[in-house]
């Protein structure tokens, strides 16, 4: 399991795996506390969190938002939950 993640620095979706206390930023080099980092969505494998990550960036640069509302956010879990169902 992944998490989609944000960072609080340059504010790039970026992805751990769950059990990671740390992670730098790969686009800033700030020093994520996943403990204290929201949490967007849990991914089955770290490819499923890749597309995830693409698409939030793109997503937020299309729409001009500078993130995600909770209405958003839960909209995505739905999503990615009926997707990841009609691929078995």
């Amino acid at each position: 399991m992944y998490l989609v993640i944000r960072c609080p620095g340059c504010k790039t979706f970026t992805y751990v795996d769950r059990y990671q206390r740390w992670r730098l930023c790969p686009m800033c080099g700030e020093a994520i506390n996943i403990g204290k980092a929201p949490v967007y969505l849990d991914a089955d494998d770290f490819q499923d969190a890749e597309c995830v990550v693409e698409q939030l960036e793109s997503y937020l640069h299309r729409t001009g938002k500078k993130d995600l509302t909770e209405s958003d956010i839960q909209g995505l879990r739905a999503q990615y939950v009926r997707w990841v169902k009609n691929r078995v």
